[in-house]
Order: C-alpha cells, then structure tokens, then sequence
C-alpha cells in the first residue's frame, strides 16, 4: 500500500499541469511536513486507501475505450515521478493499475470500499474523480465510452452526472486557456456556461448568483471547515480560480454581443 507523505504530490500533478514537477515537488515536501506533525494511524489508512483506489480505478477507466493508449500510460508513470515512489511504492501502484486493468475488476464494489475508507466525504470524491478525468484525458480527449465510465464513477461517488460534464467542461477551459480580451470561441463560451451551471438565455442576474453560489460552495476555508485536509487547499483554491475564469469568460462573451 502507498504512504501519506506522499498523497501533496497528486496535487502538485493535478494543479501544476506540465510545471507541476517543481509544483508538485513543493507542494509535497509541504504536505510532508504537516502530515509527519498530523498524521495518525486512521488518516494514513486513509490516504492509503486513497491511492490504492484512485490508481485501480484509474487502470479500469484507461481500458474503458478498449484500449489503454502510451499517452494514458505515461500519465501514471508521469503520476508515479511526481510522487517520487520508492521502488516498493512503484510497484504497488502499478499493481493496483494492472488490477483495475482486469476484467474481472469490481468497480462498484471499490468505489464502495473507497468512500468506506475515507469517510465519503464530497470533496474528497470531487477530487478523486478530477484525478480519473485528468488522466484519462492526457490522450487529448475524453471518448464517450470513458465518458459513460465516468458518469458511473461518479455516481458511484455520490455524484450527480453534471458535476462530470463541469470537470470536463474545466478541463477543456484549461487546455483552451483563458479569456484574452475579445469573444471567447463557441466551445469554450459553452464551457464556461457548464461550469456556472446555468443556460445562456440566464439573465446577468442569474449568472451572477449561479457564480457566487459555486464561490461560496468551494470557498477554501468552508471546506476546510467541512474536514478537507490542509493540503488538499491548493487544489480549492484553483477548482475556485477555474470558476472565476468560467465567469470572466462569460462577462466578456455579453459584454461583446
């Protein structure tokens, strides 16, 4: 099973993108230090399970397309670097990846052991599902049968299908880049509106509700008062900038029509 000190550097790979190897270096020895002061046994067991879990489910939803592709494969071994696993730790990851590789793999009945083993809390499955989509979308793109995966997952986690379609719609926003000053391309003005939650036809009033509601929602410190762990702050902090650059993207699309 993999240790705690390492679970900051999932983080530092998720919000770094391709700067996440300093980032996430960072971030890592931070997280380090806060778990070796913090840290008891039910919290190790449970970010233990975490990466046991995140990487099994990671290898059943490469397969979903009917192939696991050399880019999706690089993503973990690019996941195992930031991580800086031991020898051992590689090996456990990889284990846990051929596991969920196989056909016989209960997905369901690890997604229950998953939010069995670290409270089920919201965030935390919000997190985890942002790490599947990141993974598998190191192809360039989301088929529909990762998709279709993915929805299962996520209701596997408690989570309803729009909150799916937002990650993806985040993820698009990101590889797009952000507003620069003039309309934003149809796709990503579509995004951006996935991401508030709301239609284009919503007046200015309700997509400004739409966006102070999703503020407040993933606001670091409430969820910090909710029980996500210190180091998991990072990735609030840019889930919250991700909002606010959906809503910029919209303010500017009406400000231009």
């Amino acid at each position: 099973m993999l240790t705690a000190p390492i679970v900051g550097a999932v983080l530092g790979f998720m919000i770094g993108g391709s700067a996440g190897l300093v980032f996430g270096a960072v971030i890592g020895l931070l997280v380090k230090a806060w778990l070796q002061q913090n840290a008891g046994p039910k919290l190790r067991a449970m970010q233990s399970a975490y990466l046991d879990s995140m990487f099994a489910v990671m290898g059943q939803l490469c397969k979903a397309d009917g192939v696991v592709t050399k880019n999706e494969v690089q993503a973990a071994e690019n996941m195992f670097v930031q991580l800086r696993l031991s020898p051992e730790q590689r090996q456990s990851a990889i284990d846990a990846f051929n596991r969920g590789k196989q056909s016989g793999f209960d997905l369901d009945a690890e997604l229950r052991h998953f939010r069995q083993k670290t409270g089920n809390h919201p965030a935390l499955m919000r997190l985890f599902l942002q790490v599947q989509i990141t993974a598998i979308a190191a192809d360039g793109q989301v088929h529909q049968a990762e998709h279709e995966m993915l929805i299962r997952i996520g209701r596997g986690l408690g989570l309803p299908e729009s909150q799916v379609e937002q990650l993806e719609s985040m993820l698009r926003m990101g590889q797009a880049g952000g507003a620069r000053g003039g309309p934003a391309p149809a796709q990503q003005l579509a995004d951006a509106y996935k991401v508030l939650g709301v239609s284009e036809s919503a007046s200015d009033a309700e997509v400004k509700k739409a966006y102070r509601k999703l503020m407040n929602e993933h606001h670091p410190d409430k969820l910090a008062s909710q029980g996500l762990p210190d180091s998991m702050r990072e990735m609030a902090e840019k889930k919250a900038a991700e909002i606010t650059n959906a809503y910029d993207v919209v303010q500017d699309a009406r400000k231009h029509r």
